[in-house]
């Protein structure tokens, strides 16, 4: 399985940014997709997945109501749409996948399958 996340880049603050991760190598449309992010001297953590099932997916409390994943499984893509974005939203995003996982998506253990990051910064 490969992920090539991409649509980082510097932009200010209140702006918007859409990532993406496309995936290939397995049946995507069983593949729970999840993002995280790495600031600068900070461990990685969670901010986003969204379960292949189709149902609810779930957000870090400090991006909840500005950020939204959705995926599309015609083009074995998953979106992070990132609004209102703050300074303390820059860092290194990863998409991350497994094989039909539904428990434990905002766990990074949970995820067999990383991309190599984007990097998004957020200038004020």
């Amino acid at each position: 399985v490969q992920l090539q996340a991409s649509g980082g880049g510097l932009v200010q603050v209140g702006d918007s940014l859409r990532l993406s991760c496309a995936v290939s190598g397995r049946p995507f449309s069983r593949m729970s997709v999840g993002w995280f992010r790495q600031a600068p001297g900070k461990d990685r953590e969670f901010v986003a997945a969204n379960p292949w099932t189709g149902g609810t997916s779930y957000y870090a409390d400090s991006v909840k109501g500005r950020f939204a994943v959705s995926r599309d499984n015609g083009k074995n893509t998953v979106y992070l749409q990132m609004n209102s974005l703050k300074p303390e939203d820059t860092a290194v995003y990863y998409c991350a996948a497994d094989l039909g996982a539904v428990h434990g998506l905002r766990a990074i253990r949970t995820y067999n399958y990383w991309g190599q990051g984007t990097l998004v910064t957020v200038s004020s």
